[in-house]
């Protein structure tokens, strides 16, 4: 994965004086991008074990676009398979925007598509839209600088966070869901039969609490995979990025993991948190941020003069496992890390208070809210059925608005997991936890814990049809999906 130092963008410098909007006229003296959905061999402790992945025309992990740069790519199919991408916390026309016939369809092996629309900056990824190829690895980062950034005098460090099962991911997802994840893409990635399943319970909180009442054991995670990974690697043999003595970091962390939520640890360095989804936030100091599946989470770091190596760690919720990366100024001794932790780490998904403490640099105008919609959650892990509004993709209910009218979303979630609930063309502000009035973040992606209730709102966009589902892909796979309707 790259580090991207302030002093190696010099060259783009020049864009500083273009809009981060470019009219269609101009963006066709944007540089024409390529990039591939390809095979590739990662080593994990020693396996050569297959994944996909997205490369540019240089080979490297994903795409960083400059300030002012159009998203202006080329998507070559290189797999033996038909696949699409999605570019998540982008708000391309409803046409580019990457799930299965809606409206386009997928490409064929082989085939080349080319997309061409104004960049949403920020910390954002892409991922192929069809849940069993998301958890082959195929995502990248997909990441547009503001002006701010090159003017910034810190370093630049991407961090992609994945699971990985070394068994084939349609043989995972069936033992996930008992069958019911199938291995079509029909309309997102849906289809439904029903067989054996097998689960991992032992990620179980003993109660959530929700106006004083325990509610039960929660479900924290429904299945071990092999390893955990940050920038393709394990702490077997983690990344070691060379930082500067006294100089300051950003890191750019993606949590692309198929069904992990993991707490970022900072450790020794005190971080502060200052972007959510791509969206700066006012600064949150910490050390320990969680971060939930499709989310991402920007954190800014300063070293100490006298260097050293600083693991950054991240920890999965509910287990001992953890993966991460090492910033190291030179000559530092670095130590060799376990891939377990001592003790299990605590729940993310217990409580709304890291979500509380966010709040936007630019929230959204303040005006009277046109429409309301609320969007009950449920589901259980025996049968393994995960729905919105009691329904599963097919026989949904589609959330209906007008273009440019603002509306209120409230998911209220009354089973005993947690979803990170994700709406594709429109970026959301975070506005009540609980009933309880907040001018929170801006996000694309908002993570809804078990018996617990996430107000967000925004402001409708292009008349199309757009994606609405959980980004836990076992769940995404038994049809826990709607669609927000806009209409002229």
């Amino acid at each position: 994965m790259q580090s991207l130092s302030r002093r190696g963008f010099l060259a783009a410098s020049a864009a500083l004086a273009a809009p981060l909007l470019l009219p269609r006229s101009l963006r066709a003296e944007t540089p024409l991008r390529s990039l591939r959905a390809t095979t590739r061999t990662l080593d994990i402790g020693g396996r050569a074990v297959s994944v996909k992945g997205i490369l540019d025309d240089q080979g490297r992990s994903g795409l960083v676009l400059n300030p002012g740069e159009a998203f202006r790519v080329d998507l070559v199919n290189d797999l033996d398979t038909e696949t699409i991408l999605h570019w998540h916390g982008q708000i391309p026309p409803n046409a580019q925007d990457g799930v299965p016939d809606m409206p386009q369809p997928a490409l064929a092996a082989g085939e080349r598509r080319s997309f061409d629309f104004a960049a949403t900056p920020g910390t954002h990824w892409m991922h192929s839209h069809i849940p069993v190829q998301e958890m082959e690895l195929l995502a990248a980062p997909l990441i547009v600088r503001r002006p701010e950034d090159l003017a910034a005098d810190r370093q630049e460090v991407l961090v992609l966070l994945h699971d990985l099962s070394f068994r084939p991911a349609e043989e995972v997802l069936a033992e996930i869901t008992g069958g019911m994840g199938g291995m079509t893409h029909d309309m997102g990635g849906m289809a439904h039969g029903k067989e054996g399943m097998g689960h991992d319970m032992s990620g179980m909180m003993d109660g959530a609490v929700m106006g004083g009442m325990s509610m039960g054991a929660m479900d924290l995670n429904d299945f071990n995979f092999d390893a955990y990974l940050a920038n393709d690697r394990t702490l077997d043999a983690p990344e070691v990025v060379a930082v500067d003595k006294g100089g300051r970091v950003l890191l750019r962390i993606i949590n692309g993991s198929a069904a992990t939520v993991f707490w970022i640890d900072t450790g020794a360095l005190q971080g502060r948190a200052v972007a959510t989804d791509g969206n700066p936030i006012n600064p949150v100091a910490g050390t320990r941020f969680g971060l939930a599946m499709g989310q991402r989470l920007d954190i800014e770091l300063d070293l100490p003069v006298e260097g050293g190596a600083f693991p950054v760690l991240a920890l999965r919720e509910g287990a001992v496992e953890r993966t991460g990366i090492i910033l190291a100024s030179k000559g530092a001794a670095v130590e060799r890390l376990s891939s377990l932790s001592d003790t299990t780490h605590p729940a993310f998904s217990a409580d709304l208070e890291q979500e509380a403490l966010f709040s936007a640099v630019k929230p959204l105008a303040d005006r009277t809210v046109d429409r309301s919609d609320s969007l009950m959650l449920g589901g259980s892990m025996m049968p393994y059925l995960w729905t919105i509004d009691g329904q599963s993709w097919g026989t949904h209910r589609p959330v209906q608005a007008r273009s440019g009218e603002r509306v209120a979303l409230t998911y209220h979630n009354m089973s005993m997991m947690a979803h990170p609930m994700h709406l594709h063309g429109h970026h959301f502000q975070v506005v009540a936890l609980n009933g309880r009035a907040i001018a929170g973040a801006l996000r694309d992606t908002v993570h809804v814990p078990p018996m617990s209730m996430v107000t967000v709102a925004l402001d409708a966009g292009e008349a199309a049809r757009w994606m609405l589902h959980c980004h836990h892909m076992p769940h995404l796979a038994t049809g826990m999906m709607t669609e927000f309707v806009v209409s002229a």
